[in-house]
């Protein structure tokens, strides 16, 4: 169970799927977790393990089958199935509460925007029209995330993958979300690149506050950029914890085999296959 002082409770979530063939997928099973304000959460599981529909179900992408989401004590009520009922006003509300990040920035931009365009775009569809001010928030955002002016007016195609995910990133931050979820937000980027990105990303939350929910399959990036984290398996979570002792003093097996596959000096793939 989670509590009330949290800004972000997620109780009990649960999701079924119907496959095509006949049967059912059961991809979150009973998923409890809770963020503070300004606070980071890692969510951590292999492919498959029900982490990415959990970020999914939070903004309001999948619609959970039971269980509720809180915002600072009020509910995230998702929409019906298969209708759109929810007027425009709440779903921007909404939006403003929760953003995300995916994992692939280019496919999520719109090739045919420069990344100042972008930015002016989400802006005035969030009722700030005043062009003036519109386009103070531009240049704050492109600088918060390390962009200049020459990518200003550059479009998605033209950026590095580096570049593309900072713009991801201002275009989440330009409505003032106090929450950001990041699902597998670097692992398509080189590790050098991965490193400006996650060091970003901290200082982002130490300078506006927002909170983070990291999801990754990596754990080496759920240590550099969280405080807490929980680990799923088949839909379920297995362990939970301040990140620095789940990964240092894992209890549950999983979590142990998880780590035994993190290539390091001397590592033996041998020795973490055996141990699946």
């Amino acid at each position: 169970m989670t509590g009330t002082s949290a800004l972000l409770a997620v109780n009990s979530l649960c999701k079924t799927y119907t496959l095509p063939g006949g049967g059912r997928l059961t991809a979150v099973d009973d998923v409890s977790f809770e963020v503070p304000r300004g606070g980071s959460l890692g969510i951590v599981g292999e492919s498959g393990s029900g982490k990415t529909t959990v970020a999914r179900m939070l903004v309001g992408l999948v619609r959970p089958d039971s269980g509720t989401i809180t915002m600072d004590g009020a509910p995230r009520h998702p929409e019906p199935a298969g209708r759109r009922r929810t007027g425009s006003a709440v779903r921007l509300r909404r939006a403003r509460e929760i953003q995300i990040v995916f994992q692939d920035p280019y496919v999520s931009l719109d090739p045919r925007l420069t990344a100042s365009q972008c930015l002016h775009g989400v802006l005035r569809l969030h009722g700030r029209h005043d062009k003036s001010a519109a386009a103070r928030r531009v240049a704050e955002l492109l600088t918060q995330v390390g962009l200049g002016e020459s990518e200003a007016d550059a479009r998605p195609h033209t950026l590095s993958g580096g570049q593309q995910q900072r713009l991801a990133i201002a275009r989440a931050l330009a409505v003032d979300p106090a929450v950001l979820v990041l699902d597998e937000a670097v692992a398509a980027l080189d590790v050098s690149i991965q490193a400006q990105i996650l060091t970003l990303l901290e200082q982002i939350r130490r300078e506006t506050g927002v909170a983070l929910v990291f999801v990754s399959h990596d754990l080496a990036v759920v240590q550099h950029v969280t405080e807490e984290s929980v680990v799923m398996r088949n839909g379920r979570v297995v362990e939970r914890g301040p990140t620095r002792q789940v990964l240092d003093s894992p209890t549950d097996p999983y979590t142990r085999r998880l780590l035994a596959s993190v290539p390091r000096l001397g590592w033996d793939p041998g020795v973490a296959a055996r141990s699946r």
